[in-house]
């Protein structure tokens, strides 16, 4: 049985594809966690949902910014970017079937002794406050409340967490801090518009997983979102997006008792990086 983490795929069905031959992957035998970002900038956004649906459950997805964005789009709720590459979805003749499946994934997962987010987490939470925020979200989700938490969304405020947050502005915060975190200060104010390297890191700002003390830092987190940091794998991190769509990598890490491997494939398209 094979475990493997599998980075940001952003509709790149072909490098998902190839990736997949080059592990040999099995629906039988092998389980796949794919960290967010399953749709758009890439070609066959369709084509990545049908495979993964067809997969099901050993195959177990998490919600990134542009899969949420997806959903906001196709209910109206959002207008399309000039960059996006979302209509082979939104036109498709399975398109309901294909967002019922969307809005029933994971905006967290705790499995393999790892916790599993897109962006990242904020470092007053810990991993039981993380899960049980990801639920939150992921009931509103599921749930007849869908396209008004949709239409409230968007937005970079509050830019930091309090527990005595209450109805959109909470769920926003959790949002951001799970699909679109990478820079926050020591005391967990986001700055959600940088999207470079960590040495671009604002005036006071630090990546998130480099904040001191912070409560999830004694489990192992792995992420995707951030193709300016790329692949790195220490005790407390795993950051697996390899800028596919951008003209980088797609790639999977297998989860070994005592070493992972870290397998890739080139991806095909040349495009500027971007969020």
């Amino acid at each position: 049985m094979g475990l493997y983490l599998i980075g940001d795929v952003q509709g790149c069905d072909a490098a998902l594809g190839r990736l997949l031959a080059k592990i040999d992957f099995s629906p039988s035998r092998d389980t796949l966690y794919l960290l967010g970002d399953l749709v758009n900038r890439g070609p066959d956004s369709g084509a990545v949902l049908r495979r993964l649906m067809a997969y099901g459950s050993c195959a177990r997805c998490l919600l990134g910014n542009h899969d949420l964005s997806l959903l906001a789009v196709a209910h109206g709720m959002r207008a399309p970017h000039r960059n996006d590459t979302m209509d082979d979805v939104l036109l498709a003749p399975q398109r309901p079937a294909m967002l019922e499946w969307l809005r029933n994934q994971h905006m967290a997962m705790h499995a393999q002794g790892l916790l599993m987010v897109h962006g990242g987490v904020l470092p007053q939470w810990d991993v039981r406050q993380t899960l049980s925020l990801a639920g939150e979200v992921q009931a509103v989700l599921r749930g007849p409340g869908l396209v008004d938490f949709l239409s409230q969304m968007y937005g970079n405020e509050p830019s930091q967490w309090d527990d005595s947050l209450t109805g959109a502005a909470r769920l926003r915060v959790i949002v951001n801090a799970l699909t679109r975190l990478r820079f926050c200060t020591a005391e967990g104010v986001m700055d959600l518009k940088t999207s470079g390297a960590p040495a671009q890191a604002p005036p006071g700002y630090m990546p998130w997983f480099d904040v001191p003390g912070r409560r999830s830092a004694d489990t192992t987190i792995a992420f995707g979102h951030w193709s300016t940091l790329g692949f790195v794998q220490r005790p407390d991190i795993i950051s697996l997006d390899t800028g596919c769509v951008w003209g980088g990598c797609l790639s999977a890490l297998r989860l070994g008792a005592q070493a992972h491997e870290l397998i890739q494939v080139k991806c095909e398209l040349s495009q500027a990086p971007g969020d």
